[in-house]
């Protein structure tokens, strides 16, 4: 009977053993299958619809990395204030990856360029404006506006302005309103203030009154 005892102990502790070893199994396969799960859920998640964030930008690089709205601020050139820009919406697109930086106005834009002495050379305005940074360089579309110091004032439906070669042009139609005679013409080239300029091709010369005068009659299908 003792030698029973023993053989029936022993076999209960067997049998404790395996049953401690499946317990330990099965908790190591339930924490298995825990982070399993866990891993399902969040591929459907990722693959779900994308954050209101990137939501309609299928490709990262063409997020702006800031935007900013009702701008009115002041821009400095070499340590002095040259430049106060106003706007309703300002995108800055400056990421690392972006192969050339820019920013982008949809809003429209009105700029005021000052000289040296903190008095206004130029207005310039547009219904939608592009600022290229590495080459400096703007681009205005949409019923541009500019008046230069003397008053006169420049209508087109496109302009350029280098600021590196501080110039500004357009291959678009130009309409210059001076007093009460009225140029326009096909292209246009002049320096930043606008005080020497050139009309690549003129169409007309005419006197007007100055209240007969309308921005909007400035061709709109222009050379691109």
């Amino acid at each position: 009977m003792p030698g029973l005892r023993r053989k029936g102990v022993a076999r209960l502790f067997i049998k404790m053993n395996n049953t401690r070893h499946y317990i330990t199994t099965l908790s190591w396969t339930a924490r298995v299958m825990s982070v399993a799960l866990c891993c399902v859920i969040l591929l459907v998640a990722c693959s779900g619809k994308k954050t209101e964030v990137a939501d309609g930008y299928e490709n990262v690089d063409s997020m702006p990395s800031m935007y900013t709205r009702d701008v009115n601020t002041l821009i400095s050139d070499s340590g002095v204030t040259r430049y106060r820009i106003e706007t309703p919406l300002w995108y800055m697109y400056e990421g690392e990856t972006t192969e050339e930086p820019y920013w982008y106005f949809p809003e429209g834009i009105y700029v005021e360029q000052f000289d040296t002495l903190f008095a206004t050379e130029t207005l310039i305005e547009g219904d939608t404006a592009i600022y290229y940074k590495k080459p400096q360089i703007w681009r205005l579309d949409g019923n541009v506006h500019i008046e230069n110091a003397e008053g006169k004032e420049f209508y087109t439906q496109q302009l350029f302005w280098d600021q590196g070669a501080r110039e500004i042009y357009s291959d678009s139609a130009i309409r210059i309103v001076d007093g009460e005679e009225v140029i326009e013409g096909i292209g246009f080239k002049s320096n930043e203030q606008i005080t020497k300029y050139v009309i690549l091709k003129t169409t007309g010369i005419f006197t007007v009154e100055r209240q007969s005068v309308q921005p909007d009659t400035v061709a709109s299908d222009t050379l691109q």
